[in-house]
């Protein structure tokens, strides 16, 4: 049992800061981010021996957090949401230096929880489609199809429609 907690604790120290950035790119919050891995990796802790024996051991903690992941959003979906206001920031050159990244995460927060994934998973890890299907367990044309709706969903809001120019008040054709 003594290798097998220092094989997990290998994994966790090789892994855990990109299992972070992956949940944080799909809850776009932090602390959730941080609960969501260690929620996956307690899963993975409880069934290390079959963690080790799968193929790719990474893939199937991505996997366990992308379940983990869904299951939080539909539970969000069902139950009271908290909304927090906070307070306006300074300006200052950081704004400019993050606001595209900011801009982009609220493009991301528009998406459904399939999409967002599928387009962290496709963009971020950097999987091709057959491999991004098989962490969600979806075919590859599923993943297409998200993906194509997810981009163009994110270019929507990253780039809005131009404003319509205000008509022409209406006149009663008498001169003024």
């Amino acid at each position: 049992m003594g290798a097998d907690r220092d094989d997990f604790t290998a994994f966790v120290v090789a892994h855990e800061a990109a299992l972070l950035r992956t949940a944080y790119l799909l809850t776009g919050d932090r602390g959730h981010a941080e609960d969501l891995v260690q929620t996956a990796l307690a899963r993975a802790h409880r069934h290390w021996r079959r963690v080790q024996r799968a193929d790719v051991p990474i893939a199937y903690v991505r996997r366990l957090l992308l379940n983990c992941h869904l299951s939080w959003r539909r539970r969000l979906m069902h139950g009271e949401q908290v909304l927090e206001t906070l307070p306006e920031r300074a300006v200052g050159d950081w704004q400019d230096a993050h606001a595209l990244g900011d801009e982009l995460r609220r493009a991301l927060d528009t998406l459904s929880p399939r999409a967002r994934a599928v387009l962290v998973l496709r963009f971020y890890e950097d999987l091709g489609e057959t491999e991004t299907a098989r962490v969600l367990g979806c075919s590859a044309s599923t993943v297409r199809t998200h993906t194509a709706r997810g981009l163009a969903a994110v270019r929507r809001a990253l780039d809005p429609p131009p404003a319509r120019p205000e008509p022409a008040p209406l006149t009663d054709g008498s001169p003024s």
